[in-house]
Order: structure tokens, then sequence, then C-alpha cells
């Protein structure tokens, strides 16, 4: 037997009912799996952000260890070529210090008074060819200003090599040899001049000779061996030069000496002439001539 209409339209409800159910079941499991992934999302999110920091603090580490780098290598760079500047320095001033502590004693004591005696020749000379009056004295005074400088000038290579510093200016003894000199003029000053020329080359030429036979350095030894015959020749021209201006003085003075014995001799004692055309003696007896006065004042 058939079921009536109404129990079909129940069935039909309830199925309807039983589907809109499982529809809105179905549709609401479908929200919370896709609402799922979307929380789930955020974490690749943080994941990535937390991914971004670390590369951020990575690369940050990396610029501050290359600063930090940068600095110490410039900072090392700096250090190294402070401490080469340095270095470069102490070797440079160690290298004077060497080539002054090289130098023998002797050998330095040499240098420093061949130095003022060359000056002081070249000074004198120059004084000389302004004061003097004898031609020898100012031909020899010229021949020392030339000869002089140029030995001058070899020295100061020499000594310019060696790390010494030669005088600029005269010592005490020979600036009193120069001020002495210029308050003389004419043939004073030729005398006291040529004087000095022979006994200061005697020295120059021992003085010479001694480094030229026992300096201990080569160079210095050349200097004093390749000078010294020129200072030889200067003081055999100091000692003519000298002889002739005393010579001179010599002659002046034999000279000067014989009128005075003329003059003397013709008003002697006796009462008688050089002529010899007139004379009285004490007794006023005519002793030679024509003609003779007694002391009485008569003619004889």
């Amino acid at each position: 037997m058939s079921k009536p209409p109404i129990a079909k339209q129940a069935i039909a409800l309830a199925v309807l009912s039983l589907g809109f159910c499982m529809g809105s079941v179905a549709q609401t499991s479908g929200s919370s799996t896709t609402s799922t992934p979307s929380a789930g999302s955020t974490k690749p999110s943080a994941g990535t952000s937390s991914s971004t920091d670390k590369s951020s603090s990575t690369d940050k580490s990396s610029s501050m260890d290359k600063s930090t780098s940068a600095d110490k290598s410039s900072s090392a760079d700096k250090s190294s070529s402070a401490d080469k500047s340095s270095s470069t320095d102490k070797t440079s001033s160690a290298g004077t210090s060497s080539a002054k502590s090289n130098l023998d004693r002797a050998d330095r004591k040499f240098v420093e008074e061949a130095a003022i005696g060359g000056m002081a020749e070249v000074e004198l000379g120059n004084l000389a060819q302004q004061k003097a009056s004898s031609d020898d004295v100012k031909k020899f005074a010229e021949r020392m200003v030339q000869d002089h400088s140029k030995a001058n000038d070899q020295l100061k290579q020499t000594a310019s090599a060696k790390g010494v510093e030669l005088p600029t200016a005269l010592d005490k003894k020979h600036k009193s040899d120069m001020d002495k000199l210029q308050k003389l003029s004419g043939a004073d000053f030729d005398r006291a001049y040529m004087k000095h020329m022979v006994s200061d080359h005697k020295k120059d030429v021992s003085e010479f000779q001694k480094e030229a036979k026992s300096g201990k350095d080569s160079e210095l030894k050349s200097f004093a061996s390749s000078t010294l015959p020129t200072l030889q020749d200067h003081l055999k021209l100091a000692q003519t030069t000298n002889d002739a201006v005393k010579n001179e003085k010599s002659s002046k003075t034999a000279s000067s000496g014989g009128t005075s014995s003329t003059s003397t001799s013709g008003t002697s004692g006796t009462g008688s002439t050089s002529a010899g055309s007139t004379s009285t003696d004490t007794s006023g007896k005519t002793s030679a001539g024509s003609t003779s006065t007694d002391a009485s004042g008569k003619k004889q």
C-alpha cells in the first residue's frame, strides 16, 4: 500500500534539511581550512622578517668588520710609514754621526785649523793689497788670496763629505793679528805683514807635513799632500819678500846715517872747514890757506 502524500513531503523536507546542514558544515569546514593556511602563511612572513634581520645584521656586521679592517689597515700603514720615516731619519742621523765619529780626533783638529788659517790668509791678503806700499808685498798678497781661496774650496768639499762643519769666522788669535795689521800702513805694514807671513807659513808647512804623513783619513791625507807644495812655495816667497822689505829699511837707515856723519865732520870742534881754503887753529895760527886770523882777530 503506498504512503500518503503528507509522508512524502515530510521525507523530502527532511532530506533538504539534511542537505542544507551538510552544505553548511562543508562551507564552515572549507572556511576553516582556508583560514588555517592564512594563519600559517604569517609564519613564513615572520621567517622572512627574521631572515631579513639576520641579513641586515650580517651586512652591518660585515660592513663594520670591513670598516674596522680598513681602519686597522690604514692605522697599520700609517704606523708602518711613520716607522719607516723614523727609521730613515735615525739611519740618516746615524750615518752623519758615524761619519763624524769615524773621523780621527787629530784629523778633525787639522781640518778646523786649516779652515781658519785659510780664511785668515785670504782676509789678510785682501787687506795687504789695500795698505801695502811695496809692489812685491802687494803681488805676494794677491797670490795668497788666489791660492788659499782655491785650497779653502777643496777643503770644504772634503769636510762636507765627512759630515764636518767648518768654522765660518776667525778665532780670537787670528782676529787679534788682523786688528794689529789694520792699524799700520805703508812700510810699517809691509814689514809687519811679511814677518807674520813667514812665521804663519812655517807653521802651515809643519802641520800639513804631519797630516800628509800621519793622518788617519785617506782623503785628508791626499788633500794635505797635494796642498803642501803650494805652501812650501809660499814660505820661500814670503822669506824672499820679507828679506827685500828688511833690506830696503836697512838701506834707508844707512843713507840717513851717512848724511849725519858728513854734517858732523863739517862742524867739528877743531875749527877747520871742509873746503880747506881758510882755517884757524886754537893758537890763532893759520894751518892752511892764504888768510888766517889770530885770537885777537888780526890778520896774520
